[in-house]
């Protein structure tokens, strides 16, 4: 009789060890919230070295949103902006998955989430970040070198064909046409316009500061974020989620499949060690390229 109620005190805790090799999507009685990491500058740096892009990241948002008993989603956003496109496309593809499948989406702010990854964490319908993270820089930038004075030093000639009144326009070579720069102020309040828009819809009534403080392409910390209105609160991933959905929330990460051709080329993630390339780029100039420019980008917020 001992013997039989003996096994019968243990048979719980076989079957919570069972539990606990099935995926975390199949467990009954804890809260699920898939988690997404979006890390990275956005947009092509190189062929070779990627940045975040729609295409990179769509099927991990769809396999998010798609867990099974999931009750919301959780995006961790670690990136200094990059391009306004794909930008604004990871943010509608994060709200057309949210309103389908009817998940609240919680964004967790680490270093930075300025520029383009500031509007990607607007697709959240709330923004956590830490007291010493960067959030903002609404704004567009561009930039170029002028090099028509060296090439005059070292006897080069530029040579230069084309149809079409502005298709040279801002060529660095040539020396810089006010009228040229005058076109690229424009497209860039266009863009600019259009980023506000989309803040301002995301965040709506939350905004506290004005048009001239948070319009600028300023950028501010964590506390003085949440005054502005650009985040909700002070808060890290995973004590959020356990006042939120209880101690025993499960948080699987959702990362992206290795392809072949990326295990054979040794490909990172977007985002992972800027300065990779720097150490035995083997000759490669694009490779240093890419890692002076992305190390240009993430240095810009003190990264």
């Amino acid at each position: 009789m001992s013997e039989q109620i003996s096994d019968r005190a243990g048979l719980p805790g076989l079957v919570d060890r069972l539990k606990q090799l099935l995926p975390a999507k199949f467990r009954r009685g804890a809260a699920v919230v898939p988690v997404v990491r979006l890390s990275g500058v956005i947009g092509a740096v190189t062929p070779l070295r990627p940045g975040m892009s729609l295409a990179g990241v769509a099927r991990t948002l769809e396999k998010a949103f798609g867990t099974k008993n999931a009750k919301a989603v959780a995006l961790v956003i670690n990136s200094p902006g990059g391009s306004p496109v794909q930008s604004r496309q990871i943010y509608l593809r994060i709200r057309q998955l949210a309103e389908e499948k009817k998940l609240p989406v919680l964004v967790f702010v680490e270093d930075v989430a300025a520029s383009g990854g500031y509007m990607i964490a607007c697709a959240g319908d709330e923004i956590f970040c830490d007291p010493s993270s960067i959030l903002g820089s609404i704004g567009v930038v561009g930039g170029s070198f002028g090099f028509q004075e060296l090439i005059k030093k070292i006897g080069v000639e530029r040579r230069l064909y084309t149809a079409g009144a502005h298709k040279a326009m801002l060529d660095p070579f040539l020396p810089e046409n006010p009228d040229d720069v005058a076109r690229v102020k424009s497209l860039q309040r266009e863009i600019h316009a259009i980023f506000i828009a989309l803040v301002r819809g995301a965040r709506g009534a939350r905004l506290k500061g004005a048009d001239d403080v948070l319009f600028t392409g300023e950028y501010w910390a964590g506390e003085t974020s949440v005054s502005l209105g650009l985040a909700d609160a002070i808060g890290d991933l995973r004590s959020t989620l356990r006042s939120r959905y209880g101690e025993k929330v499960l948080t699987p990460v959702i990362a992206a499949p290795a392809g072949l051709l990326s295990a054979l080329l040794g490909r990172k993630s977007a985002g992972a060690g800027s300065l990779a390339a720097l150490e035995g780029f083997g000759g490669l100039p694009d490779e240093l390229i890419s890692a002076l420019e992305t190390r240009a980008i993430w240095a810009k917020f003190g990264f």
